[in-house]
C-alpha cells in the first residue's frame, strides 16, 4: 500500500483495498466450487419439543423436503433441553466448536452478535425479501447495532382472553378498545357476594413481570428505552409509562384485578377457567391447555385495548434462526435458513402450534380458518420486542422488582421507575 510519510496511508486507497477484500470475502462466501458435488453436513441444534408434534414434524416432514430439493445438503438435527441451551451454546462459543444453525430464542440473539459468534445475514441474498415478508415485531428480535444476525422462525404474542359467558351476563356485547372501556367493562365483570367479600374478579394480569405489563405500557405510548437503547431515564420512568402502571395498580387497589398481580390467589388459567376472572392475557399455547381442563368453558379473545398511545400493542416472544460464524458451510446454512423461512415450511410448524412470521400467512386457509391463530396473528402487526440487548435479563429484574414493590404499595410507581431507570442506564452504559 502506497505510504506518504510515517504512520500516514492514503484514505482513498486504503478505502479501495478495504472494499475489493469486503467483495472477495462476499464472493467466496456464495461461489461455490466447480466440485461441490460432496454432500455437506450442517448441524442444526433446536429446543423443539419432543412431547409434542414438534420435533417430529420437523424431521420427518420439513427437514427432508428441504433435503429433497437440496440433495447435496444434510441436516443433522440435535435437540436440546431449553434449561442446559444457553449454556451450551456459551461452551460452544469458546471453545471455537460451534454448530452451523441455531434455533435460539429471541432474548439471546443480541448478546451473541456482541460475542461476535454469529454471521450478519442483512448482506445475504434474500434476506431484503425475508425482511419484507415478516412481522416486524419478530422481525425487530434479531437487531443489533443497525444490522441483522438472524432470521425470525417462529414467533408468538399475548392477547386478551376473556369468558363468554360472563360477558353475556352482564350484557356485554363488544369487546373494550380503549383503557377507559376496559376499566369500565372489567368493574362491571367484578362481583361481591352479601357479605361484601368479592367472589369474580374482572381481570387477571398473570403476574408482575414485564412479560405481561409492557403490553399496557406500550399500549399507552409508554417505553422503556430510547430508540438507540442508551438510556432508561425519561422513558421507562416517563409519564405513559408510569400512567399504565398507575392504571393496573390502581384498578387492583379498586378491587378489579385479582390477586395474581401480587403473586397470589388462584393463578390465571384456574381463575378463568373456573369463573372466578373474567379476563386474563396469555399466548395461544393457553387455548389447548384451557380446553384440555376446562372443556366447557367458552374462550373469547381481543386485542388489548389502546391508551393514550392510540394502537393496541403487545410483546412478542419466539425463537430466531442464527448462523454460527465458526460454521465451515455458510453459503449452505443460509440456504436452509431461506427454505426454514418459505411459507411451505412455516405453515407445516403452524401445524404443530409454532406459530408462523411471515405477514403473508395471514391469508393462508389454515391459519384462516384457525379458531384462534388469527386473533393473535392480527395482534403480531402492531407487536413489539423486548429490548434487543445483551443486559435485557438484568434490565428485565430490575423493572419487575421495582413493579412488585409499587404494587405492595412499599413505593409509589414514579419512585419505583425512576430508581429502575437510573438503574438500566448504568447496565447500558
Amino acid at each position: 500500500m502506497q505510504s506518504f510519510g510515517k504512520g500516514f496511508v492514503c484514505p482513498q486507497l486504503a478505502k479501495t483495498v478495504a472494499l475489493g477484500a469486503t467483495a472477495l470475502l462476499l464472493l467466496a462466501f456464495f461461489m461455490a466450487p466447480a466440485a461441490a458435488a460432496a454432500k455437506v453436513t450442517l448441524t442444526f441444534w433446536h429446543t423443539y419439543n419432543t412431547q409434542s408434534p414438534e420435533e417430529k414434524v420437523l424431521l420427518e416432514e420439513v427437514i427432508p423436503a428441504f433435503e429433497k430439493e437440496h440433495p447435496d445438503i444434510r441436516i443433522q438435527a440435535q435437540g436440546i433441553p431449553y434449561p442446559d441451551f444457553h449454556q451450551k451454546l456459551i461452551t460452544s462459543v469458546a471453545g471455537g466448536i460451534v454448530p452451523d444453525v441455531v434455533r435460539m430464542d429471541i432474548i439471546w440473539t443480541p448478546e451473541f452478535a456482541r460475542m461476535g459468534a454469529l454471521v450478519q445475514v442483512d448482506r445475504l441474498p434474500g434476506f431484503e425479501a425475508i425482511a419484507k415478508g415478516a412481522f416486524p415485531g419478530p422481525l425487530a428480535t434479531c437487531a443489533w447495532q443497525g444490522h441483522y444476525y438472524g432470521v425470525p422462525l417462529d414467533t408468538n404474542t399475548q392477547v386478551i382472553l376473556y369468558n363468554k359467558k360472563l360477558f353475556r351476563e352482564a350484557g356485554i356485547q363488544e369487546p373494550p378498545k380503549t383503557f377507559a372501556e376496559f376499566a369500565e367493562v372489567a368493574r362491571k365483570l367484578t362481583k361481591k357476594d352479601a357479605s361484601g367479600k368479592t367472589v369474580q374478579w374482572g381481570f387477571a394480569l398473570p403476574g408482575p413481570w414485564a412479560w405481561y405489563f409492557l403490553p399496557w405500557v406500550w399500549s399507552n405510548g409508554g417505553a422503556i428505552t430510547d430508540a438507540k437503547i442508551t438510556r432508561a431515564t425519561g422513558y421507562l420512568n416517563g409519564p405513559r409509562t408510569v400512567e399504565a402502571l398507575d392504571f393496573l395498580i390502581n384498578l387492583y387497589k379498586e378491587g378489579v384485578l385479582a390477586p395474581t398481580i401480587a403473586q397470589s390467589g388462584l393463578d390465571s388459567w384456574t381463575g378463568l377457567g373456573q369463573g372466578k376472572y373474567a379476563m386474563t392475557q396469555d399466548g395461544p399455547w393457553a387455548f389447548p391447555s384451557l380446553k384440555a381442563q376446562y372443556p366447557n368453558l367458552e374462550i373469547g379473545s381481543f386485542l388489548f385495548p389502546a391508551g393514550a398511545g392510540g394502537k393496541s400493542r403487545s410483546v412478542v416472544g419466539g425463537e430466531n434462526l442464527v448462523i454460527f460464524k465458526g460454521s465451515k458451510h455458510p453459503k449452505e446454512a443460509w440456504e436452509f435458513a431461506r427454505f426454514m423461512l418459505s411459507m411451505k415450511a412455516q405453515m407445516e410448524m403452524a401445524t404443530t402450534g409454532q406459530m408462523p412470521v411471515l405477514k403473508a400467512a395471514i391469508q393462508e386457509p389454515y391459519m384462516q380458518n384457525h379458531p384462534y391463530y388469527g386473533i393473535y396473528l392480527e395482534q403480531l402487526k402492531t407487536a413489539l420486542p423486548r429490548t434487543p440487548h445483551p443486559a435485557w435479563a438484568k434490565m428485565e429484574d430490575t423493572m419487575q422488582q421495582a413493579f412488585q414493590a409499587a404494587v405492595a404499595g412499599k413505593v409509589s410507581v414514579k419512585a419505583a421507575m425512576d430508581s429502575a431507570a437510573e438503574e438500566i442506564d448504568g447496565l447500558l452504559r
